[in-house]
């Protein structure tokens, strides 16, 4: 068999012929590469940074944990940097637990299933199951145990060590004694004792080991829910804090160092000497589950010589007559600092134990569900669920650390820029945010739009991004300004569907989905220019030809229309389809027209002949699930389902279309065939994520599901009866269904982004891929390149070392070429070769140090292969634009270094005069401003000139 992958046999070939995949293994190792090709993997979810559950600092205090749906995405303050696991639960998830050395998390879900997870490898080591809702979960300050609070008791279990153990989770102990359901949990300094709160408005005092004159009894003094309870440091004095915005202060009689172990007496002594007796296997099976029950009101014998509470204040924070319930608090005990969040969207800051207010801010209108502090106690952060915010606060300084909002309703459409930098998103909130997908966070909302976006798009530049909306409106943003600097409308009020740019950014056309019009406009007058009429139904998708003056319009009536721009905007062809058409794209050279319509087909077309080329069946690829109230099954609800949006790869060798599921399917064009099925989410609090009816919901009276159960449920209220004052009664409780909006393929080819129900999912090329070789023969190893290295022959080596295809080889191999040397063995190397060395220059741009090395590389490359490789500049495009991003980011990192030194060098020239002492004689260009020598530097490295970049603390919220 032929080692030139053109050569090789086509997937269609393997599936007419079967016996053919059987000769040998080179036809194995075929299909294996062929699927390597597609190998992309989950990287990061943006656009959604808060949903609910409890916000923790990692243990130096520049990193924040917050749950995000089903994920954990960790947010680094210091780096500006965000990072989502590559985990997910099988529900939201509901409380986050760090170990004190943050090394391990438990993660805990709605449904109360567990996963036991390392920060530091980034995996799950254990799944368990607690077999009930768990509200929280803390470790022990010194790391041997965690106390989980569910229903009415506490648990305690011993907590997984560093050696590898068969149950990571033992339940050690089970202590009742409220009431009500548990609510929150904090532990003393010397992992002795934990106190619990409940909502039947007690606080428990309990002990991780059997103490002898420590009795459990409730505290009281509240007149609601206990929200949270804290430990003073290095003693068992505490504080208890409830809903209505009482603080109760508790005195103890003890210090920690007061607490004596219970002797064992009678048989339960010889029972002990027994077990010391028995080897070491025998004693940890004999380990049991211990229950502890404690007394609400014990007798006055029982307290006599015991640990006493007594309770020396009570303060209130409804003096100032804004009252309003307390949702979530954070103590910090070196510093005494005590935070509170309400319902209202306010946070007071207290000294404690004098209860003196520091500080009080409104951040939002919406309730506060958690709140965080570090370690060193200068940075607060604040979740709010309402609408998705995370907030992380100096409050010393009274500034934003970090300042993030995701999209209050679902994200709807999508767009990269040229470089792949940046990523605009559109939603039915009305906001237009611009995300980076290097730091992962959003550094600009746009709010102009009264309605829902319902289109993005960037021009060829990539510094103006094009929007449409309900309101009857598409405006342009300057992404240099930040600012609308244009605003298209039509004669009379309509709602735009859709909106294309053309290829030199001139023209902006926008589809109606209620009068059937294209407008098109100029963007630089602002003009209308045409309006073009001959749809008979709404217009469902746009897009311009990008090597052509052509534009693609698609409609509902069953027809695809293609217009001359440069034919007075004439219909050049109309594409007659068995069924609506939903979506319209290009391939990137233009040559080739995919249509999805609503009998779940994908239909392939020559824009220039107006023949079909072919069609996927995509109705069985969708794999639709059966929501909670349909009435049919999930196999039968799937003839109503189909793709709407479509996108082809930087190549146009292979199609990703999604629409109302869980699955992006990717097909490869040519063969027309399934090549992988990506699944966005696995959570199951969305709807029409099962494929068969839950019968445990099911009763002879009707379906559970239709029983708004937790409709009130943050407020206190499980059932919303008549007569009940307490809580909103208009809240409802409601499951999203999953659905796929939008997806677009990044030009630099190596990811896909989806805007979904879930969030803004981001899929890379699998980075971890061990072996993937090109043109492999027998006499290449890695110790017949390191041999060619030695003898310095550079240019066989480095064919060799592409051809292994092995990244830390191929690096090994480029710098060991001596820098006079780079130009003659950029020359020498074969066109074949250059593309992969632009593609492994432009991935080591992003990690390497050797930046001026790597740049004289490409220079070189680019010098002398630039009029050869123009031919091909269609397949190289992904190449040099993955190429362009590394060095725009460079250039970026650059240009704010620039500018920072230049304003120290300023202002040390400003003292100094001031001073009297005598510039330097190297500066003297700096001092003025019209210095031609040191401003030209200055520009050349990224100065003031440049475009503005995201600050470290960017602000997004609309």
């Amino acid at each position: 068999m032929s080692r030139n992958p053109a050569a090789w046999p086509s997937v269609s070939s393997l599936v007419k012929y079967p016996h053919f995949a059987l000769q040998g293994v080179e036809a194995i190792f075929f299909v294996v590469v062929k699927k390597a090709l597609f190998s992309f993997q989950f990287s990061n979810l943006l656009g959604t940074v808060y949903r609910r559950g409890n916000l923790n600092f990692t243990c130096d205090g520049n990193s924040v944990i917050s749950p995000v749906g089903n994920r954990v995405t960790i947010f680094d303050l210091k780096n500006n940097k965000s990072d989502t696991l590559p985990l997910a639960t099988r529900y939201n998830i509901k409380c986050v637990g760090l170990s004190p050395d943050g090394r391990l998390a438990i993660i805990v879900d709605e449904g109360g299933a567990a996963l036991l997870v390392s920060l530091v490898c980034r995996s799950v080591l254990h799944h368990y199951h607690f077999k009930g809702s768990v509200h929280s979960v803390s470790f022990s300050p010194d790391g041997r145990k965690f106390v989980i609070t569910k229903g009415n008791l506490a648990q305690m279990y011993h907590a997984p060590g560093k050696k590898r153990e068969f149950n990571a989770f033992v339940l050690d102990k089970t202590y009742f004694g409220p009431y009500d359901e548990t609510t929150c949990i904090d532990w003393t300094d010397d992992s002795r004792c934990f106190v619990v709160g409940s909502k039947d408005m007690s606080t428990w005092v309990f002990g991780a080991e059997r103490w002898d004159n420590l009795i459990y009894y409730a505290l009281g003094g509240h007149k609601d829910a206990i929200v949270a309870c804290f430990f003073e440091s290095n003693s068992l004095d505490l504080y208890s804090l409830s809903q209505d915005g009482a603080l109760c202060v508790w005195q103890c009689d003890t210090p920690p160092e007061g607490l004596r172990l219970k002797a064992p007496t009678g048989w339960k002594a010889d029972l002990l000497q027994r077990e010391e007796a028995e080897e070491e296997e025998e004693e940890e099976e004999g380990q049991r589950e211990i229950t502890i029950r404690g007394k609400a009101t014990p007798a006055e014998e029982e307290r006599k010589g015991k640990v006493k509470y007594s309770r020396l204040a009570k303060y209130f924070f409804n003096k100032e007559g804004d009252f309003n319930s307390v949702t979530a608090a954070a103590y910090h005990k070196k510093i005494r600092l005590l935070v509170t969040g309400f319902a209202s969207g306010i946070f007071h800051l207290h000294e404690l134990p004098e209860f003196n207010l520091i500080h009080s801010l409104s951040i939002s209108d919406q309730r506060i569900t958690s709140v965080a502090i570090n370690s060193s106690g200068d940075w607060i952060a604040f979740g709010c669920s309402g609408l998705g915010q995370l907030l992380v606060w100096e409050w010393q300084s009274e500034s934003y650390v970090l300042k993030q909002q995701g999209h209050f309703n679902s994200m709807v459409s999508l767009a990269y820029s040229p470089d792949g930098q940046y990523i605009v998103t559109g939603g039915n909130d009305g906001k237009v945010k611009v995300w980076n997908t290097l730091s992962g966070f959003c550094f600009i909302t746009f709010t102009e739009h009264s309605s829902g976006v319902t289109g993005v798009s960037f021009t060829a530049t990539g510094f103006v991004i094009v929007t449409s909306s309900l309101d009857g409106t598409v405006r342009a943003f300057d992404l240099h300004r930040y600012r609308n600097f244009r605003t298209f409308t039509s004669a009379r009020p309509t709602q735009f569907s859709c909106v294309a740019v053309d290829s030199s950014g001139e023209i902006i056309s926008a589809g109606a989905q209620d009068s059937f019009e294209i407008f098109v406009w100029s963007m630089q007058t602002g003009r209308l220019l045409d309006v073009l009429s001959g749809h008979e139904g709404p217009i469902s998708g746009l897009c311009f030809s990008p090597m052509k003056s052509i534009l693609a319009s698609a409609s509902w009536d069953k027809t695809v229309r293609l217009w001359d721009m440069f034919d007075s905007w004439r219909t050049k062809e109309t594409l007659t389809l068995t069924s609506d058409a939903l979506a319209v794209t290009f391939r990137p050279d233009g040559a080739e027209l995919a249509v999805a319509t609503l009998n779940s087909q994908i239909t392939f077309w020559d824009p220039e002949n107006a023949i079909q080329t072919g069609s996927i069946e995509g109705r069985h690829d969708l794999k639709t699930g059966r929501k909670e109230l349909d009435k049919i099954t999930a196999k039968h609800s799937a003839k109503g389902k189909a793709f709407t949006t479509l996108c082809y790869s930087a190549d146009g060798q292979s199609i990703l279309a999604g629409g109302m599921s869980r699955f992006v399917c990717l097909y490869h064009v040519r063969e027309q065939i399934l090549v992988k099925r990506f699944e966005l989410s696995c959570n199951l609090s969305l709807d029409a994520m099962e494929e068969f009816l839950n019968r445990r919901k099911m009763t002879e009276f009707g379906n559970l599901a239709l029983i708004d159960q937790d409709a009130g449920e943050e407020d206190g209220v499980a059932i919303p009866l008549p007569g009940v004052k307490k809580g909103d009664m208009s809240s409802r409780h409601f499951k999203p269904e999953i659905r796929v909006t939008s997806l677009r393929f990044s030009p630099t080819g190596r990811c896909w982004a989806a805007t979904s129900t879930e969030g803004l999912l981001i899929f890379s090329l699998d980075a971890q891929m061990l072996f993937d070789p090109y043109e492999l023969d027998t006499s290449i190893t890695p110790g017949r390149v390191r041999e060619a290295l030695h003898q310095q022959e550079f240019t066989r080596a480095i064919l060799m070392a592409f051809r292994l295809n092995e990244k830390k080889l191929v690096q090994e191999v480029l710098e060991a070429v001596p820098r006079e040397d780079i130009e003659v063995v950029s020359a020498s190397l074969p066109e074949l070769y250059v593309e992969k060395a632009l593609e492994f220059l432009a991935s080591s741009f992003e990690v390497s140090r050797h930046l001026e090395f790597y740049l004289i590389w490409t220079q070189k490359l680019l010098m002398s292969h630039g009029q050869k490789l123009k031919p091909s500049a269609g397949r190289l495009l992904p190449a040099v634009q993955f190429l362009q991003k590394s060095l725009q980011r460079h250039l970026d990192d650059l240009a704010k270094l620039c500018d920072w030194n230049r304003y120290n060098l300023r202002y040390a020239l400003a003292i100094s005069k001031q001073q009297g002492v005598k510039r330097p004689l190297d500066l003297r260009g700096v001092e003025d401003d019209g210095g031609a020598s040191d401003e030209d530097s200055l520009h050349l490295l990224g100065g003031a000139g440049d475009e503005p970049t995201a600050t470290a603390a960017p602000d997004c919220l609309g």
